[in-house]
């Protein structure tokens, strides 16, 4: 499942573990489309916490289990295999639409959690960080005859963000995802190496180190999440795009275009998006060495701000839904369902309850995302209902971690029945799990009967609605060749489009007289939805069959009339030399008309590398000599690529009083994003002579980059405002003299006790209060750190509160009897705006230093909302481990880091931020708790924390 806590004051929402028999229903209690129907396909004890589906050629479906799942935290009383996580085959004997039998394929020490399963044929692989795993079954009886791990290096290990499920593509490659829990230092079959990590670090014991910047063998940074392609011998791995934070699957549809969701960080800003090949998803800084809230520029929304939606260089984000966990997903190409579900992806989020189904509409050169709920186990629409509803508290507990789709068309959803999300834990001990089965109403699903020893049945295969079987009758039909070519090309006029491009791929492997088939499909000379995605497979598929001489496709193509074909064209070219693509790079941009964000960022994916030899010649036929003149197509043209020669003329532009404030400002972000001195100094200029407006924005552009890119050219720069702690040089001679052991424990104490006279000392202590002497530690923890707990600075109060275990682990709080106490969620309104919102937002009310939670209600049930709110420090969300900073003057910062390295991005627990130069530091702790105070701290009686929770968990305000 994925990672999904909250911070500061919600870090971890989790419930008490419901018994199994609790969790059991006769029938699935799904809303659906009306002309659906769900059933109970299988469920616990056939299998355990299923992370992954893949159904086989026979409708059996396989289950890859994560019952050790967090082990290092999930072990007092949970369900465990000693022997190591396991893969089950399912199967429904009798055609009831029940499964019959439930039996292991294999059971490996080296499966902990594995969250990916893909059966293509004999060989079944399995996606279990930090390996890629075949085990190939030669003589099918159910056992793997043999093991080999394909790929390894990836990280993630026990980790939601590692590596996940593998899926063939309709090339025949295969196609995988990883999350952000890297290093990932992997080397594939051939000797390439991919190097790609980020700051990323935690959620597991075993994701402790992560490293930025990294170059892989192509002299490329990928960082974060990354979607990627191999082929089946493990040869010729590649980036396909990059820093995400966490997609849990991507899915490969029959035209090779790529979809995928990814979660957020616990921002309310998770997303489904059509992933454009070479781009940058925009979780990080590029390099990956910032997190989104050391980027976030003023006036920023979170989401804008999440995925670095306006900076150049990042893909558009698609549909930012809000709060969740989303997990499996796959597009639906079948005909069983009805026309109007074919081509609809289907995209699983289990903190939300539900499988959402999106209709995709090519919309330029991107695609637009029209949402509904599919599935879902919560009717949303429902006028006046309430969450925190105790009778309903049972429908949050469907978490769909996949979605798969049956040889007969079904759709299968797995459902690892829990009543939490995250959060590294599991909370239903005995690990139970459901499959449902989804099918039209009043029409009976027959399963194929595929025969892959005849080109009757190859073909059959190919036309399959799941994903790894149409593989199967791809691999034969190709081993077969030129023989088959007439029965292929008669798909290319199939009713269901799928069908045809699914023959173009295959068409582009058999010959030269298949190859020829598919460059006719190429010319085709209309610009229909069907036609330009089966011209877009054929240049895709044409590429990949003729590696040396495709460019001659490309030039065919720059000018089609279709903007998406043209796309394509644009990135193909990003890895072809200057001298081979520019006049391609020319045609291609005489077409934008400055209004498709996609083809614009397609633009910049071409030129990438080319930036500066080509701007000369882009100035000269699309610019003007007058910069206030350009076009509003080039100046974006001049914002994405930013190239080191045009900064003299972006200063004019942003000074230009011939411009609106919004071209101006986008002319000071593209002059932000030069690396050079000349960019530096051109903004200094600015701050000096620009007037008030724009000078806000070059000041904050400059201590931005002050951190980062710009450094060494602004080592002499001051800033006019302090972001450095306040000194307190008179407490470095009292740390000394505490913490040196030459000294009695009677004057160790004294300088102690003169520490906890002022706020920035006691901070210091506690900072300090680990490396001392135990009989100084334990001297403290018992006369001084109670004093603390009197303390008003509620965060002061949270920290000292660890040092004393038996405060530490107690409570006032008893859950059941929260339980059973009638609600007023008025009043739980009130409490949430005197106390929460210094760190939170609801509506348009409080601050943005934890989550914003007005939709919260949407992911957890009142169990575990109150659960959260008494028992904050279970677990911590990466970028919400509160630190203490102290520098060598005696300053000192208590809250969260944003940024590491040269310079530290703080930001402390009042929304100040503070850069501090590394050499200014002195110490850094990191704790590994919440630094969210208790409900007790702010005095809040059992009824006050009920009725808060109650609030949260209202629908929308």
């Amino acid at each position: 499942m994925q990672k999904y806590t909250l911070l500061p004051l919600l870090i971890l929402l989790f419930a008490c573990a419901p018994e199994p028999e609790d969790l059991i229903q006769e029938e699935p209690e799904l809303y659906l489309p009306d002309d659906l129907q769900a059933t109970v396909w299988a469920e616990s004890p056939q299998f355990f916490n299923p992370t992954n589906i893949d159904v086989d050629i026979r409708g059996r479906v396989w289950v890859a289990e994560a019952v050790n799942y967090r082990d290092f935290n999930n072990h007092e009383g949970h369900k465990a295999h000693e022997q190591g996580d396991r893969i089950m085959i399912l199967e429904d004997l009798d055609g009831d639409g029940k499964s019959d039998t439930s039996k292991v394929f294999v059971q490996d020490p080296d499966l902990r959690s594995p969250l990916g399963i893909a059966v293509l044929g004999k060989q079944i692989v399995v996606s279990c960080a930090p390996n890629i795993i075949i085990y190939t079954d030669e003589d099918g009886d159910d056992q793997p005859d043999h093991k080999e791990v394909l790929l390894t290096g990836f990280g993630g290990l026990d980790h939601d963000h590692g590596l996940h499920s593998v899926i063939a593509g309709p090339d025949g490659k295969w196609y995988f995802n990883t999350g952000n829990a890297g290093p990932h230092m992997v080397t594939d079959q051939s000797g390439w190496n991919l190097r790609a990590g980020s700051v990323y670090t935690g959620g597991t014991p075993y994701n402790d180190e992560n490293t930025p910047a990294m170059r892989s063998d192509d002299g490329r940074i990928w960082t974060g999440g990354m979607a990627l392609r191999v082929n089946p011998d493990g040869t010729g791995l590649e980036v396909l795009a990059h820093n995400f934070r966490n997609s849990y699957e991507v899915a490969v549809d029959s035209y090779g275009d790529l979809w995928q969701n990814d979660n957020d960080d616990q921002k309310d800003a998770n997303r489904t998006t059509w992933l454009m090949r070479g781009a940058n998803a925009g979780f990080f800084s590029a390099d990956g060495s910032r997190t989104w809230q050391a980027d976030r520029r003023p006036e920023q929304s979170i989401q804008e701000a999440h995925w670095h939606q306006h900076d150049p260089g990042v893909l558009p984000a698609g549909d930012i839904y809000g709060s969740g966990s989303p997990t499996g997903v796959v597009m639906y190409e079948g005909d069983a369902l009805g026309e109007k579900y074919r081509g609809m992806f289907l995209s699983a989020d289990a903190g939300r309850n539900v499988v959402f189904g999106y209709q995709t509409e090519a919309d330029g050169a991107g695609f637009a995302l029209q949402r509904s709920n599919l599935i879902s186990s919560v009717n949303e629409s429902t006028e006046g209902y309430r969450w925190y509803e105790v009778d309903e508290n049972k429908r949050k507990w469907f978490r769909p971690s996949d979605v798969a789709l049956g040889p007969d068309g079904a759709i299968y959803v797995a459902d690892w029945n829990d009543p939490i999300v995250g959060g590294h834990q599991m909370h239903d001990k005995q690990g139970y799990g459901k499959i449902y089965r989804i099918t039209p109403k009043n029409k009976a699903l027959a399963l194929p009967e595929i025969d892959l020893s005849t080109t009757e049945g190859q073909l059959q295969a190919l036309k399959s609605p799941t994903i790894n079987v149409r593989n199967q009758g791809f691999v034969k039909l190709r081993e077969q060749g030129e023989t088959v070519i007439e029965e292929v090309k008669a798909l290319l006029t199939a009713k269901n489009p799928y069908h045809q491009a699914r023959a173009v791929w295959l068409l582009s492997q058999l010959g030269e007289q298949g190859i020829q088939e598919v460059e006719k499909v190429l010319q085709h000379d209309n610009v229909r939805h069907d036609s330009v995605q089966l011209r877009i497979t054929a240049y895709r598929a044409l590429q990949q069959a003729k590696p040396k001489d495709w460019l001659a496709y490309a030039d065919q193509l720059a000018e089609d009339p279709s903007i998406a074909v043209r796309r394509e064209v644009a990135l193909s070219l990003r890895d072809v030399p200057l001298n081979q693509s520019k006049n391609l790079i020319l045609k291609l941009i005489a077409s934008y008309e400055g209004d498709d964000p996609w083809y614009l960022e397609a633009l910049g994916i071409a030129m990438d590398g080319k930036e500066q030899k080509l701007y000369p010649e882009l100035l000269a036929k699309f610019g003007d000599e007058k910069p206030e003149a350009w076009s509003e197509a080039f100046a974006k043209l001049v914002w994405r690529i930013h190239p080191p020669q045009s900064v003299q003329a972006l200063k004019a532009r942003i000074l230009s009083s011939e411009l609106t404030s919004e071209q101006q400002q986008q002319a000071m972000v593209a002059l932000a994003f030069v690396t050079s001195q000349e960019a530096a100094q051109a903004m200094l200029e600015i701050d000096r002579s620009a007037p008030a407006d724009l000078k806000k924005q070059s000041l904050w552009w400059l201590q931005f980059r002050k951190t980062n890119d710009w450094r060494v050219y602004l080592q002499d720069w001051k800033a006019p405002t302090d972001y450095l702690p306040e000194a307190h040089p008179e407490l470095l001679a009292l740390k000394k003299q505490l913490s040196d052991t030459a000294l009695s424990l009677e004057k160790q104490l004294v300088s102690a006790e003169q520490l906890m006279d002022s706020k920035a000392g006691r901070w210091h202590l506690l900072q300090m209060i680990d490396r001392l002497e135990e009989d100084v530690k334990d001297t403290i923890s018992t006369t001084l750190i109670p004093q603390l707990l009197q303390s008003e600075d509620l965060y002061l109060k949270a920290v000292a509160r660890h040092y004393l275990p038996d405060e530490k682990s107690a409570s006032t709080y008893d859950s059941e009897e929260l339980l059973s106490l009638a609600v007023n969620a008025e009043n739980g309104k009130t409490l949430f705006y005197q106390n929460c919102t210094t760190c939170h937002k609801m509506g348009k009310a409080g601050q943005e230093i934890g989550p914003e939670l007005t939709n919260i209600h949407r992911k957890y049930d009142q169990v575990g909302m109150l659960e959260g709110v008494v028992h904050p420090d279970a677990a911590v969300a990466f970028g919400y481990e509160p630190w203490l900073v102290s520098t060598r003057d005696g300053g000192i910062v208590y809250g969260l880091m944003l940024s590491d390295g040269p310079v530290i991005t703080l930001m402390d627990m009042y929304g100040r931020q503070y850069i501090l130069e590394q050499n200014l530091v002195e110490d850094k702790k990191q704790f590994n708790f919440s630094p969210m105070p208790s409900p007790a701290d702010f005095s809040l009686s059992e009824q006050q924390v009920a009725d808060l929770s109650a609030f949260l968990l209202q629908v929308d305000i």
